[in-house]
């Protein structure tokens, strides 16, 4: 399937101008080949005209004057990628002056989707890279990765944001294994289980994973408590 590149080159509307474009940062985990651990990835798509003819940057397009931010951030994500995650989150505004030939200010998102929830279909010019060891991108986009990649592993601490990239009922050590993937580095087995269960946010449910191993419990989020707290601009209510 053919996608529209990110970002063609913004129209000419005078001199002093300034453009607003939407970008994502989309994660997602892949496990490793030939290993048991998994990594926190995520898709670009490589350009196809100039600035910076080739390279990998994020899925995005231009604001359209009749479209919010998060409307815009869906359909450029769509149009780029086919995917539509579920959690979707306002992250930063990039705006330094030297960051694209013209005055380009690009309104970021961020978001999760889980690994059943990527289409089996191949997507002309997006491939999906490992986001700690990223090739050089185009514009700014390898610092914006990074600020997303900080957020994701700053707010994993405080909220249950994890969940987005899970299953609806998933073990302990599946939750483990998410919480290792992004912030790069194992945690102990039962202290990882007292702090989640005195969290209070996870319901023990009456079935089990089944396996080589004996048989673990499956847990669901309590669905009273939100996937992150977006602070006091969050309008869902």
């Amino acid at each position: 399937m053919t996608r529209t590149s990110t970002l063609s080159p913004a129209p000419a509307t005078g001199v002093d101008a300034t453009r607003v474009a939407v970008s994502t940062v989309i994660f997602t985990l892949r496990r490793v080949p030939g290993s048991d651990a998994a990594s926190v990835v995520l898709p670009l798509v490589r350009r196809t005209r100039d600035p910076h003819e080739g390279l990998w940057a994020l899925p995005g397009g231009w604001l359209d004057v009749t479209e919010g931010l998060d409307a815009a951030a869906s359909r450029t994500l769509g149009e780029t990628t086919g995917l539509a995650p579920s959690y979707l989150e306002q992250l930063y505004a990039f705006g330094a002056v030297d960051r694209s030939p013209s005055r380009v200010v690009s309104i970021v998102y961020w978001a999760l989707i889980r690994p059943d929830e990527i289409p089996d279909e191949t997507v002309e010019n997006v491939s999906w890279f490992d986001a700690a060891s990223l090739p050089r991108l185009a514009f700014d986009h390898n610092h914006i990765v990074d600020y997303a990649l900080w957020r994701l592993r700053n707010k994993v601490g405080y909220s249950r944001i994890a969940h987005g990239l899970l299953a609806d009922e998933f073990t302990l050590a599946e939750l483990r294994e998410v919480y290792e993937s992004i912030l790069g580095r194992r945690l102990d087995p039962a202290n990882f289980r007292r702090q989640v269960e005195n969290a209070g946010t996870l319901i023990p449910t009456d079935r089990f994973r089944t396996g080589s191993h004996r048989p673990a419990r499956l847990y669901r989020y309590n669905q009273d408590v939100e996937l992150s707290d977006r602070g006091p601009l969050d309008t869902r209510h």
